[in-house]
């Protein structure tokens, strides 16, 4: 049986169950939440622990957690929420920007003559295969960015990195794109050139897409469309994502789709009063709203096993076991 790592120790695949393959759980700026009145430690932690055990009540048994540098990543955190909910947590290990890496990495190589390494890949490495500093968890997949700033130097330093990572390990990537802009046939030619098997990378965002035969045109490669930010209306209305989804599921793609939010218990990146736009972006809005739409629209329930269970299973699958 393969297991795949989450904050609380290794869980094997088989029971990973119902799982929603993309949410945070903060998604934090720490500078300045370290010099801001805003944050609450002890309000946040409680108010996580309640969201995400009403997730769990509601029949979800996985979230997956791309929170990585850039986001605001802090694992001892998610360790105390994780202890208290009766859900499995998956983190990630990786840089997430749309241009330029953080400065940490600008002067760490590699530098032509002087540093030939490149710190990157070994970060993630070590964060798969001995832990997380200053925590008991290992990360089980990989994840970067490209949107429609498109393929800047750091952006493909970063992509290489991750992809030297995933075929040391064998863990799966989760890259953020913009379909607007197509960018995920400019991640295919990075991950093609760098060996990564298609099947083990998910486009994240990708139903943020009205275009059905672009992202068909991906899943033919082999990649997993993430049909992930349910909720997020103010640029995909919910009749477009709904459409969209069922014209793939109808053409044969069921197979090849995972669904999730994209949504946080606590984001600072948008101030509280812009939030009420997007009023269903929460952890519930796929179980209270889009699946019985799906229903209604002719999609069976085997195929939303499919897309909840079955390939967030095989995504995970295979991974070595460190």
């Amino acid at each position: 049986m393969t297991q795949v790592q989450t904050v609380r120790g290794p869980v094997e695949t088989a029971n990973l169950g119902r799982t929603l393959m993309h949410e945070h759980i903060f998604v934090l700026t720490p500078d300045v939440q370290q010099n801001h009145d805003e944050w609450d430690e002890d309000v946040r932690i409680k108010d996580a622990i309640e969201k995400l055990t009403a997730l769990a009540e509601a029949g979800y048994d996985t979230i997956v957690d791309p929170t990585v540098i850039g986001l605001g990543r802090y694992i001892p955190r998610v360790e105390k929420i994780a202890a208290e909910v009766d859900l499995n947590i998956i983190v990630a290990t990786g840089v997430y920007t749309y241009d330029t890496a953080p400065n940490f990495f600008r002067f760490r190589g590699p530098i032509p003559g002087i540093i030939d390494a490149d710190p990157m890949a070994e970060i993630f490495v070590r964060d798969i295969t001995e832990g997380i500093p200053g925590t008991n968890v290992r990360a089980a997949f990989l994840k970067c960015a490209i949107d429609e700033h498109g393929l800047t130097p750091d952006v493909e330093r970063i992509m290489r990195s991750v992809s030297r990572a995933h075929r040391q390990t064998g863990a799966p990537i989760t890259i953020h794109t913009h379909p607007g802009s197509q960018r995920g046939n400019d991640a295919h030619e990075v991950f093609a050139s760098e060996g990564v098997d298609p099947t083990r990378v998910v486009l994240g965002h990708s139903g943020d897409s009205a275009d059905p035969d672009h992202l068909a045109s991906l899943a033919d490669r082999g990649y997993i469309l993430g049909m992930d930010r349910f909720g997020i209306e103010s640029g995909s209305p919910f009749e477009q994502r709904v459409s969209v989804l069922v014209t793939l599921v109808e053409r044969g793609y069921a197979d090849r789709m995972v669904l999730a939010h994209d949504a946080a218990c606590y984001i600072d990146w948008i101030a509280p009063s812009l939030l009420q736009y997007n009023s269903n972006w929460h952890y519930l809005h796929i179980e209270n709203d889009v699946l019985p739409e799906l229903r209604k629209r002719g999609v069976t329930d085997e195929q939303i096993d499919q897309m909840l269970v079955g390939n967030p299973r095989r995504y995970f699958d295979n991974v070595a076991p460190y």
